[in-house]
């Protein structure tokens, strides 16, 4: 392994000792060896020290450390400030490698070192590991809808055979596309964590995770930033396997909230400091924009705050007056709850009638 530079793996874990066995084991058996595992657990009260300690007790490759729980940012930063990886790799502890991950992306590094970041498609599996959707990233990632294809996403494209051919004739001769993608990444979040491995020298000017997101929201805007210092790589091959419908993921109802607001204080102070480096349409930010707000109302609006709601379907209604449903919502959002749902009743009849 000499020659074989060093892969830092951050792990943060909370409360989760029932998936992460699945999880850890995903990263030793990689083809690609040479990596240190850095499990930083967020205060877990369900054993996971106990575990680790039983199951990996001698193994050098992992390094578990305990902390007083602040949030999955403060986790990363954490696991981030102890990487000695001259590359550094982020997996969340209820998500599962393919064997080849690592050894696909180092590869592709080595064969565009202009590129800072490496992430890929992923599968969606369900709680008895049966895959649901063999590309999920498109599904999960509502961002890639404002773009009809990888060509207008970036400037440069390859085939994976070019670059290591023999795991092509493993996942398949897929497209290895790559370029700057700072202004579509303004859309939305384009990159899922656990798939991503990143240089540590791009990682070095970037600030780390917002801690301040402590809830959700703080993976878009670490990535933006990476995004927004050069080229990155994107493997339209699913390397991961990631798990839906668990209960303790960011993607419940009340959650969404946190996610709409921190992707709005994101985008924000970019689109007021630095619309010169944007290349989008203005009428495509706007539209954006008038759907975040409508979204972020909505989300609100579902868990009863319909006061605060409103604001942000006025706010939507600045960039797109024209859009009648926000009109209809904001009604509703004056309404009592059990009108709201006769309402709702109602329209739904009427749809079933057309």
């Amino acid at each position: 392994m000499m020659n074989q530079p060093l892969v830092s793996v951050v792990i943060p874990t909370y409360n989760r000792g029932y998936c992460l066995q699945r999880c850890l084991d995903s990263v030793l058996i990689q083809s690609y060896q040479n990596v240190e595992i850095l499990l930083i657990d967020d205060g877990s009260e369900d054993g996971t020290g106990e575990l680790v300690k039983r199951l990996y007790d001698g193994d050098i490759r992992i390094r578990y450390v305990y902390k007083n729980n602040k949030g999955v940012a403060a986790a990363r930063n954490h696991g981030l400030r102890l990487a000695g990886g001259e590359f550094v790799a982020l997996l969340d502890s209820d998500d599962i490698w393919k064997p080849w991950k690592l050894e696909l992306q180092l590869a592709v590094m080595a064969h565009l070192p202009e590129v800072g970041m490496v992430w890929t498609d992923m599968e969606a599996i369900d709680a008895t590991g049966n895959v649901c959707d063999p590309k999920y990233l498109r599904t999960m990632y509502h961002a890639y809808g404002w773009f009809p294809d990888s060509a207008s996403l970036f400037s440069g494209s390859c085939a994976l055979s070019s670059i290591v051919p023999k795991l092509s004739m493993l996942v398949g001769d897929v497209s290895v596309n790559f370029g700057n993608i700072f202004s579509p990444m303004i859309m939305g979040s384009l990159v899922h964590t656990s798939t991503v491995l990143i240089r540590k020298d791009r990682l070095a000017r970037v600030r780390g995770f917002q801690e301040r997101f402590r809830y959700a929201g703080e993976d878009y805007d670490f990535h933006l930033r990476i995004c927004r210092e050069g080229p990155v790589a994107f493997v339209d091959a699913s390397s991961i396997q990631y798990q839906v419908g668990m209960e303790d993921q960011l993607t419940r109802p009340r959650y969404k909230a946190f996610v709409a607001v921190h992707s709005l204080k994101t985008i924000r102070p970019i689109l007021n400091e630095e619309r010169s480096r944007i290349s989008l349409a203005p009428s495509l930010i706007n539209d954006m924009l008038a759907n975040s707000y409508a979204w972020l109302g909505e989300t609100l609006c579902d868990r009863g705050k319909r006061r605060y709601a409103r604001r942000y379907f006025y706010a939507s209604l600045r960039y797109k007056p024209f859009r009648v449903r926000l009109y209809y919502l904001v009604v509703l959002s004056m309404i009592t709850p059990p009108i709201v749902r006769r309402v709702k009743q109602m329209v739904r009849r009427l749809k079933g009638w057309q």
